[in-house]
């Protein structure tokens, strides 16, 4: 745990008198066992000296535990747990925790801040909450309940100066405060609790919280954020996922370069039972194997029937609610959509029905296309072959700002045999394209004049049509094989097809969103269902290569 121990070197401020006297003439273990129990006064005193026996040794902090099937909620000393130690051994300058739930980072966090505050002189240490009930209840019931029983000799030594329900003050012109936001002044501790959460539901704020409070913090001061994940997108999943890339890098980190700490439910002990009364299937097996071999660990049985009976209880047999709260890997955190996301549930039964696997295109079986022409100069285009009882998208196409000759060159270049290219129902509407003013229909028959095209009829609203889609994902298998040329792309947008979120009633709409990026491969895809039929088509069109002197649109 030297990265705690370090802040013994670098505190700021003398201890106060009675400390440095007690220092002189205890005779303590050195090292100092975290354990360990002073045996009177003098060595009580003398033992302060020493940040890490301070919040491990359960001799200064206490904290009030939840009831559980482990034990009943009471007041007790803290003394951190497995995944707690594993953090401060590893503590960097900035640091990022992906985590599962329950495992007490918050509670660790606000000691060791309000240790800090109490035992160096003019520090600012801060905690920023997702909500102001949140921020209320961190002061409250962590920071400043540790500070309140504290032992009175310790009380005495680092007094209160002034206390309210977000902040305290201390003589020693250190103060520990709990917010939503911060950006003013000079921030030496700061920690954003469940930024996850921030960053889906008020991205603004989660702006403000990188480009205004990250930067508070001076290159010697510790940043912390913390969160379980909330989908794949937001300045959570951005600063997470770069960190976690940069991991792998065994060049050391500098100051300002975010640590990748992540913590799966299998490190705590108490995440087990008695597997005499659960049933795990083989294919339970078979995951929690997988499980293994990735992370190097061993999942011993009541391990893996305390996984099974969460799943099929606490989580309703919910195995994105279990990515979300229970993560055994780094990325299953981010294999689930968040509340809010049109297709979470489709997607998660396809990943868990394996449809989302490498799928070759069948040569002499018609491809299908399905367009997205959007107004905002962004086209998608989801191409599939219908075999068997299986709609087969082998791959999808996006790009922006390009004329449709760009996307015509795409698909010929393939190859591909083509049924039925169909186009939203605006495609007959005549835009301004480029120099040119025409309907997107035209435009395409005349690049391609031997393909048959297909106008989707309008339905009376969008979510019709994107509950549409949700009901026809069952038939639905995609391409996933790391080639860069499959389905991969077009599933992330997916992924992050969201509702829109209403700031001021705190709830999401029925109306998706439409400026983040993903709406062009959600919209194609439901032409799909909405428009598809087999009995619509006859006979293929054979693919025919034009000459690039082809219209540009």
């Amino acid at each position: 745990m030297m990265a705690v121990q370090d802040a013994q070197h670098t505190r700021k401020g003398a201890f106060p008198a009675e400390i440095e006297a007690a220092a002189e003439i205890a005779q303590l273990p050195n090292p100092l066992p975290l354990d360990y129990e002073p045996r009177d006064t003098t060595e009580f005193l003398a033992c302060l000296k020493d940040p890490l026996w301070r919040i491990c040794s359960g001799q200064l902090y206490k904290i009030m535990t939840k009831s559980d099937e482990h034990q009943e909620g009471s007041v007790v000393p803290f003394r951190p747990n497995r995944a707690q130690r594993r953090f401060l051994a590893k503590l960097h300058t900035r640091n990022v925790i992906l985590k599962a739930r329950q495992l007490g980072f918050t509670t660790l966090i606000a000691i060791y801040f309000l240790d800090h505050a109490i035992f160096n002189d003019d520090q600012r240490c801060g905690i920023i909450a997702h909500s102001l009930e949140d921020a209320g209840v961190i002061f409250r019931d962590k920071a400043k309940f540790a500070y309140d029983r504290l032992p009175q000799i310790v009380k005495d030594l680092y007094p209160l100066k002034n206390s309210n329900e977000s902040e305290m003050l201390f003589h020693n012109n250190s103060a520990m405060r709990v917010a939503v936001s911060m950006r003013s002044g000079t921030i030496q501790r700061l920690h954003i609790s469940e930024m996850g959460k921030i960053a889906a539901k008020f991205p603004q704020k989660a702006e403000e919280i990188v480009k205004g409070s990250l930067p508070a913090v001076p290159v010697d001061g510790i940043a912390i954020i913390e969160s379980t994940a909330e989908g794949q997108e937001g300045k959570f999943f951005d600063i997470a996922d770069r960190a976690e890339k940069r991991s792998h890098d065994p060049t050391p980190l500098g100051p300002k370069e975010f640590k990748f700490h992540f913590f799966p439910w299998f490190i705590t002990p108490e995440y087990a039972t008695d597997p005499r009364h659960v049933r795990i299937r083989p294919e339970q097996h078979e995951y929690f194997d997988k499980v293994e071999a990735e992370m190097g660990v061993r999942l011993k049985l009541p391990q893996r029937a305390w996984y099974v009976t969460t799943l099929e209880n606490e989580q309703a047999g919910d195995s994105e609610g279990m990515w979300r709260e229970y993560p055994s890997t780094p990325a299953e955190c981010w294999m689930r959509g968040t509340e809010g996301i049109w297709f979470a549930p489709q997607l998660a039964r396809a990943r868990a029905e394996g449809r989302l696997c490498p799928i070759p295109h069948v040569s002499n079986v018609p491809v299908h296309t399905f367009w997205d022409i959007g107004s905002g100069d962004g086209t998608g285009i989801w191409a599939m072959q219908d075999v068997g009882t299986r709609h087969r998208f082998i791959r999808y196409f996006e790009d922006w700002a390009k004329g449709y000759s760009h996307y015509v060159k795409l698909l010929r270049d393939t190859g591909w045999l083509f049924g039925i290219h169909y186009l939203p129902h605006d495609a007959t509407h005549e835009r301004q394209l480029a120099n040119t003013v025409a309907a997107p229909l035209s435009m395409l028959q005349e690049l391609a004049p031997d393909w048959r095209f297909r106008i989707v009829p309008r339905v009376p609203d969008l979510t019709q049509g994107i509950n549409m889609t949700r009901e026809a994902f069952g038939q639905c298998w995609f391409n996933i094989d790391g080639s860069g040329e499959d389905c991969e792309a077009g599933i992330r947008h997916l992924d992050l097809y969201k509702k829109k979120w209403n700031s001021r009633l705190g709830v999401f709409t029925d109306e998706p969103e439409k400026l983040d990026g993903h709406t062009e491969a959600a919209d194609s895809l439901r032409q799909y269902a909405q428009g598809y039929d087999p009995a619509h088509f006859n006979a293929p069109t054979a693919p025919k290569r034009r000459s690039r002197g082809a219209m540009t649109a």
